[in-house]
């Protein structure tokens, strides 16, 4: 039928999960780190989701859908509790094809479980990426961990993957970032001491990952929170020099006057070099 039905725009959508979570009837996910439509038949086309987008990424378009199914919605919720619980939509064990399509054509049977639609009501299906503000402990003391000893987290905040963290992530005001190349916390041993003392933790790989969208990413998260300085640290290995480019890059972008320190460190554990890059108002490298 011709309805009113929701629109998502990927390119824009940073995969915050605001949506989802405003949507009452849970017909957008987030999937491989984007807004989709689950099914059209969860969604009524009355656009809750609209205000809740920071980047403007969703729409409200008139277009050929399945209808509106408001019992299909109340078992995809888990309401119907002659099934346990268990949205009859999307069986558990369905080979790919058998289940509803995402829009975009996606097989939601072919996704993780966690990520179903009908497996929960957190954006992805995954508690692990609520937005939390951690208490790191208020004396770096010493803690045993497996019969070894080691220096307490000072970990401030959840999720870290620069991906997952929403660009709005309360922790994020007025922050001090650290931007780690995954590896670094395994190689460098004063990774917590030294470098994530009183920082926000981002973490990501300029190598497996989107460049571009971290760029987009970043430079998102200085001009929505007025971020007072950015610490990138890296591997000595050449794919790894990337990540100082692409925060030096998100700088200039937003013109911010940012304070940029970036962190060399050795495959043996080694803190290679600490540079402090100086900028001018945003606009590149002081000569």
């Amino acid at each position: 039928m011709l309805r009113k039905i929701v629109h998502i725009d990927e390119e824009k959508c940073d995969g915050c999960g605001l949506c989802a979570e405003a949507c009452a009837e849970g017909a957008i996910a987030i999937i491989d780190g984007k807004a989709r439509l689950v099914s059209e038949s969860y969604c009524d086309g009355l656009g809750a989701c609209l205000g809740e987008c920071p980047r403007g990424a969703i729409t409200i378009l008139e277009r050929e859908a399945a209808p509106f199914d408001e019992e299909a919605v109340l078992r995809h919720l888990g309401k119907d509790l002659g099934d346990g619980g268990r949205s009859p939509e999307i069986p558990v064990g369905s080979a790919p094809g058998e289940g509803h399509e995402l829009e975009g054509s996606e097989n939601v049977a072919s996704l993780p479980r966690g990520q179903r639609a009908g497996g929960a009501h957190l954006p992805c299906g995954c508690p692990g990426t609520a937005v939390r503000e951690l208490q790191p402990p208020a004396e770096k003391a010493e803690v045993t961990t497996g019969g070894g000893r080691g220096n307490a987290s000072l970990l401030r905040n959840w999720p870290i993957q620069l991906r997952l963290v929403p660009v709005n992530a309360p922790y994020l005001r007025g922050a001090r970032l650290l931007v780690a190349a995954d590896c670094t916390a395994f190689a460098f041993p004063g990774f917590n001491p030294r470098l994530l003392e009183e920082r926000v933790l981002l973490v990501g790989c300029p190598k497996l990952d989107d460049a571009s969208f971290y760029r987009e990413k970043l430079a998102g998260l200085i001009a929505e929170n007025q971020v007072r300085e950015i610490t990138v640290a890296h591997m000595e290995v050449p794919c790894c020099f990337g990540l100082a480019n692409i925060a030096r890059q998100a700088i200039e972008d937003t013109g911010a006057d940012i304070k940029l320190t970036v962190v060399k460190l050795g495959v043996n554990g080694d803190l290679l070099s600490m540079e402090k890059v100086e900028l001018l108002s945003g606009r590149g490298p002081a000569h």
